[in-house]
């Protein structure tokens, strides 16, 4: 996930001493037979790209946050809102990264509104939480009656190819969905050191993540399911019309690999449009 930070000759090892704030204001409308990006403010290092249309009028935005990461301190926000009839797409060029702390927290809030007839699709890659960061990260979505959303949100604990764990550092993530105004989902999860070894936790998979889709069916969730198979450390279930699918994996690129053949089965009937992949992802 996007975010902004202090550059350091070595990040993994970066100080609290100097803290950033940034704020990105994005609002998408459409106009004509294309969604239009009609709001674009931001404060501090972090802004998007001119807007690409792969697929027609699906309005794909890249979010960019130069200095490449977070150290303790910084506190990034995004907010976004899809007016009536509007679609559009959020992901980032490269992973986000969370640096290793000296005893302070990182935040990060983002806040998605999407209104009726509208869709969002919220797909950053992962998010790279070194070991000995904390991090407080909130996801607030806000639905009307008949807005679409898939959004998932993908956790790398650690490097596993450079020999790093996660022994110590925290990852507080906040997820809360609401449709009408009325709360649908509420998660508070915490992952620390003992989560990320223990049994009921992590069990050691350095790859974590959560997918949404909403409106899903009961046949959406029976694809997901045949799909799922047999397969260890995946799960999905349907609740008021919400799609959660979870994974777990020793390697984040083969969590999103799932996720991304996930986004396939469901955005026809969700999006109206079959998978159009941001090129920014072969890059």
């Amino acid at each position: 996930m996007p975010a902004n930070c202090v550059a350091s000759a070595n990040p993994a090892a970066s100080t609290d001493t100097t803290a950033w704030e940034a704020e990105l204001i994005l609002g998408f409308s459409q106009r004509g037979a294309k969604t239009a990006l009609v709001n674009r403010s931001h404060r501090g290092p972090l802004t998007v790209q001119r807007p690409f249309y792969p697929e027609g009028g699906v309005c794909h935005v890249y979010l960019l946050h130069p200095p490449g990461g977070v150290v303790a301190g910084d506190h990034l926000t995004i907010s976004a809102m899809v007016e009536n009839d509007a679609q559009a797409l959020i992901t980032t060029p490269a992973a986000g990264k969370f640096y290793r702390s000296g005893g302070g927290e990182a935040q990060q809030s983002v806040n998605l509104k999407v209104a009726e007839n509208a869709s969002l699709e919220w797909l950053p890659q992962e998010t790279i939480v070194y070991e000995g960061a904390r991090l407080n990260s909130s996801m607030n979505i806000d639905l009307a009656e008949r807005a679409h959303f898939i959004g998932w949100e993908i956790l790398a604990l650690g490097r596993p190819a450079a020999g790093e764990g996660f022994e110590n550092g925290a990852a507080t993530l906040n997820w809360r969905i609401s449709h009408t105004g009325r709360l649908v989902y509420l998660e508070r999860l915490r992952l620390d050191a003992e989560a990320f070894q223990a049994r009921w936790g992590l069990f050691g998979h350095s790859a974590c993540g959560t997918l949404f889709v909403y409106p899903a069916s009961s046949s959406q969730l029976a694809a997901v399911q045949e799909l799922i198979g047999e397969e260890a450390n995946r799960g999905v279930t349907l609740i008021e019309g919400l799609l959660i699918c979870r994974g777990l994996d020793l390697r984040a690129d083969l969590l999103k690999g799932f996720f991304e053949r996930v986004w396939g089965l469901v955005r026809g009937d969700v999006v109206g449009k079959a998978v159009c992949a941001p090129r920014i992802w072969a890059t």
